[in-house]
């Protein structure tokens, strides 16, 4: 904005909130300003009451252009940076909701118009004695956006300029979702399924952008640490492949260190996930049901919590569904093609080699897909040729050749990626019985999955098994892993999302069965799938906003994703007061690169070794021999400064850091401010 324009914004505002201030509007302007529902109510009333179907339809709509507009708002809210006029101006009369959001747009002005749009299209449709008063109730809606967006301005929250783009993004909203739904219902006539499947992905794509922009889950540890990677690519990593670290490079590069960087390649994942699942059940399903059977499959990527975390969630997990969903489909693909020759089809299988060496350098889980694939090709008796075609080991091939950067990396680094695994899988612990890991694993597999779309999964998994090739294919890319992590857990813990492979298979299974046998169901069969699908949607919902539920911290399995902003600022603080140079470290990665991700600046962190097992932070360079320097130390919890510390400095001083959620404590952290670094030996790891 030029400085004429601003001018002129300024001096507005200052007319409509000081010269017109008057009794009248001080006490109607506040009470107006949050009450847009209410008077565009009427005009919806009267749409229900001539035409049902259209107001249902106006309805959902006005939701939708709402979401849209106030999700826009948000986010060019955090790129403009405007601060509000209360902020960067005396005498300001601020009468009600004092935001700490930034100004521009107005994100009151922009719902209230996007809504306004809709109705108004949807008045346009109507006939019948209601459009006569067309004129005036457009006018009335008209009337309500410019009253609303004046109040904005009239209480002291927004400048003219604010409310002016508000109302242009909201029309704009508005009549991009009444031209989608005009468009869809075209393509729904054609493509029901397909069109179906679209809408959905978009709308829930959209939403997840928007709940990582404005929602209140800081960024996971490991997506912190995974992160931090970026910051340094390398051939490989201590604990996983080199791909996660270039994933998130590439969103960072695009969209710079913030949540949205490292997350939105999760939700493009999710996105093509579902899409893929969605053609490999539609070419294994029957003609007259590939479609049904195709939808029902793409949405459990979409619906099932353990699926839908990994839309938002950028860990290993969510490309490792798409790299899994992509291979299972060119495999069925490559294996259904009959080779004519030795040379035949091998484009396919080329394909499939890149996309499993690429699934590798994800998640070391991907290894399981040579074993289903061995155990379908062998006990498949019309497809065990392939066993001797080039095909299927020219893919064997290409998957290892990528995977050698990981090779290589080891080999220069003690084979510790082997040492870690071997480590997670507790092979040292030798042959037991752990009943208790067992059932907990069961019962982490119903929790993650959700009962009734598991028992159904399975037994669409038998059922399909003894029907055709591809139920046998199904079951040979599910069942193997998902009995493997079974059996693990009698001899130890397996973490929840290990088995996640094993039910991508499951759920093209789920929807071809669902698909195929849907009239053939008892109501009683109908009503418990159904109802077991709503549940799912209801715990993937209520996992977005967990204060919905009110749960305890310690119950809460998305506590662990917040509080770390909070941290992040505190330390920037403690920074701010410490004279340079300094250093930040901590006695665990997780806190370590979640500081580095949140302090200000994104500084290089460290991470002590006090007796806990290796990390990458041990192969990156320490900060053992930054004699001189002072340092920030960080704990989790309320605890003593630990005797290796308090030797290596001349001294330190604690504070308690508390992060409260709704006057539940979320977390205690231990803040050392530290002065005078003597030098510490750096500890080689005893634990991998």
């Amino acid at each position: 904005m030029s400085g004429i324009e601003n001018l002129l914004d300024h001096n507005l505002f200052i007319f409509i909130n000081r010269s017109l201030s008057n009794p009248l509007f001080d006490a109607f302007m506040p009470f107006i300003t949050d009450r847009a529902v209410l008077l565009l109510l009427p005009v919806l009333l009267l749409i229900f009451a001539t035409d049902r179907r259209r107001g249902l339809a106006a309805t959902v709509l006005s939701l939708a252009a709402l979401a849209l507009s106030d999700g826009l708002s948000n986010i060019l809210k955090h790129y403009f940076e405007r601060p509000r006029p209360f902020v960067g101006m005396t005498e300001v009369i601020v009468l009600a909701g004092r935001g700490k959001s930034f100004s521009m747009p107005s994100a009151h002005a922009a719902n209230t118009a996007s809504a306004a749009t809709v109705l108004a299209v949807m008045l346009s449709a109507l006939r019948g004695r209601l459009r006569r008063l067309t004129a005036i109730l457009n006018g009335y809606l008209l009337a309500v956006v410019a009253v609303i967006a004046f109040s904005r301005v009239y209480i002291g929250v927004h400048y003219p300029t604010d409310v002016l783009a508000g109302a242009a993004l909201g029309i704009l909203a508005g009549l991009t979702v009444t031209a989608a739904y005009s468009k869809t219902g075209e393509l729904f006539e054609a493509a029901p399924y397909r069109t179906a499947l679209g809408v959905v992905l978009v709308v829930v794509s959209l939403f997840r952008i928007y709940y990582i922009l404005t929602g209140p889950l800081d960024l996971s540890p490991d997506e912190a640490q995974y992160w931090d990677w970026s910051r340094r690519l390398d051939l490989s990593y201590y604990s996983k492949g080199p791909a996660i670290a270039y994933i998130i490079a590439m969103g960072r590069t695009l969209l710079g260190n913030t949540e949205i960087g490292v997350r939105l390649p999760a939700v493009l994942f999710s996105l093509l996930s579902s899409l893929v699942l969605y053609r490999t059940a539609r070419e294994m399903a029957e003609d007259q049901t590939g479609g049904a059977a195709g939808l029902v499959s793409a949405l459990m990527v979409q619906i099932v919590p353990l699926f839908s975390t990994y839309g938002v969630v950028m860990t290993i997990d969510s490309p490792l569904v798409f790299f899994w969903s992509i291979s299972l489909y060119l495999f069925y693909r490559a294996q259904r093609d009959e080779p004519s020759g030795w040379t035949s089809g091998l484009a396919a299988w080329v394909l499939l080699g890149l996309t499993v060496g690429i699934g590798l350098l994800v998640k070391y889980t991907m290894s399981f897909f040579y074993l289903s694939a061995l155990l379908y090709l062998v006990t498949e008796r019309t497809r065990r040729r392939l066993l001797v075609h080039p095909g299927p080991w020219l893919s064997f091939l290409i998957s290892i050749l990528c995977f050698t950067p990981v090779l290589l990396w080891n080999a220069r680094h003690g084979w510790v990626t082997f040492l870690h695994t071997a480590g997670q899988a507790h092979i040292s612990d030798g042959f037991k019985i752990t009943i208790g890991r067992f059932f907990e694993f069961i019962g982490s597999q119903l929790g993650v999955v959700s009962p009734v779309i598991l028992v159904f999964m399975i037994a669409s998994l038998f059922a399909l098994r003894k029907r055709s090739a591809e139920g046998r294919l199904l079951f040979w890319f599910s069942m193997p892993v998902l009995l493997f992590f079974v059996l693990k857990s009698l001899q130890g813990k397996v973490q929840a999302n290990w088995a996640l492979p094993a039910y991508i298979a499951g759920f093209v299974s789920l929807g071809i069965y669902a698909a195929e046998n849907w009239q053939g169901f008892s109501r009683t069969t109908r009503g418990v799938l159904a109802a077991g699908v709503l549940l799912s949607v209801f715990i993937t919902s209520a996992a977005h906003y967990p204060s919905i539920l009110d749960l305890p911290p310690k119950m809460d399995p998305t506590s662990r994703l917040r509080g770390w902003r909070a941290l992040g600022n505190e330390v920037s603080r403690a920074a701010s007061e410490t004279e340079e140079p300094y250093f930040i470290f901590s006695d665990k990665y997780q806190v370590t690169s979640e500081l580095a991700f949140y302090v200000e600046g994104n500084p290089t962190t460290y991470n002590v070794n006090l007796g806990r097992r290796m990390n990458q932070y041990d192969i990156w360079p320490g900060f053992h021999d930054l004699r001189g320097y002072n340092a920030i130390f960080v704990m989790v919890g309320d605890r003593p400064l630990p005797q290796r510390i308090g030797r290596a400095f001349e001294g330190c001083e604690k504070r308690l850091f508390s992060v409260r959620e709704g006057g539940r404590l979320l977390r205690d952290y231990s803040i050392f401010t530290c002065n005078g670094f003597r030098g510490m030996e750096k500890k080689a790891a005893e634990k991998f």
